[in-house]
């Protein structure tokens, strides 16, 4: 299939509507108790959203020939990781936000201790999915493989690690190194964790091929980070759907404030090319990931 703007945007509307569809299913309802935390626990997830994480899971079973239906439990778990983390990220404690999607965040619709709480069992929720989803995989050594990455990369050593650095360096002076190490694991660890829960999905791939897929994934994490680094300085906060500028207000190293904004523009599109070089390996069947990987640096939100 040729992937133009028109094809990619029907992509997208697809899994933006399976995944949707998928997480209404796991969430529990608004009106079983505890009704308040179940609320919080939709609020959250189902907020209108691009919902980048499971159309990169999606993509990457497209292109490797996966039914979409066995990577429906994986999609919906890595989107319930992404709303935890955002709900605590928001939390005064943290970033202190008031917007998030377009819509006050959960704290703020709610209260901070029904905020903590959702968050709390959006994660657990997570593990449930990937470890009870009869549809995912019969390999029960693969899904002990999901359980593991998307364990190994919210931990300490991928997203929670990487908003313990971002905390610790407000105010302070980072060199480039330590800006992409800080990224690499806040933003980049559950991006790549995406492709790797679609690649395990199958028996077929070569750990020549797997590599290749991990290689593009570390690429466009990183670029999607350095693109968000980017908006905070050149978009605007009803485009965004959350506040313009709140890392420069709040003195917190980035991209464009440590190397400039060119400079940013021009690392993300290496990090493009270096996502379509580790694709070089396979053929059109891939292009929807490479139509991602420039997605990530050109989007305005």
């Amino acid at each position: 299939m040729k992937i133009d703007a028109q094809v990619f945007e029907s992509l997208v509307a697809k899994y933006q509507q399976r995944v949707d569809a998928a997480l209404n299913r796991w969430l529990p309802p608004s009106d079983v108790n505890p009704l308040r935390l179940h609320q919080a626990m939709r609020y959250a997830v189902l907020a209108p959203g691009k919902r980048v994480r499971p159309i990169l899971v999606y993509a990457t079973a497209s292109a490797l020939g996966i039914e979409l239906d066995r990577v429906d439990g994986a999609a919906s778990a890595v989107e319930i990781i992404h709303a935890y983390s955002l709900i605590h990220d928001d939390l005064p404690a943290m970033d202190d936000d008031d917007l998030r999607r377009g819509r006050p965040t959960c704290h703020r619709e709610f209260d901070e201790a029904t905020a903590i709480l959702a968050g709390d069992a959006l994660q657990a929720l997570a593990f449930y999915i990937l470890s009870h989803d009869p549809s995912m995989t019969t390999d029960a050594d693969a899904r002990l493989q999901m359980v593991e990455k998307l364990s190994l990369f919210s931990g300490s050593r991928g997203m929670a690690g990487g908003q313990a650095i971002d905390l610790a360096a407000v105010g302070k002076t980072l060199n480039i190194a330590e800006l992409e190490t800080m990224h690499i694991h806040k933003t980049g660890a559950l991006i790549r964790t995406c492709v790797q829960l679609a690649a395990l999905s199958t028996n077929q791939l070569s750990p020549q091929q797997f590599q290749a897929l991990d290689s593009y994934a570390k690429c466009i994490g990183l670029s999607f980070q350095v693109q968000d680094d980017i908006l905070d300085v050149t978009g605007d906060t009803d485009t965004l759907g959350k506040t313009q500028g709140a890392d420069s207000a709040r003195n917190k190293p980035t991209f464009p404030s440590i190397v400039g904004l060119e400079a940013s523009q021009e690392k993300a599109r290496e990090l493009h090319q270096k996502a379509l070089q580790a694709l070089s390996i396979f053929g059109e069947e891939a292009d929807i990931l490479r139509y991602i990987s420039a997605w990530f640096v050109e989007r305005k939100n």
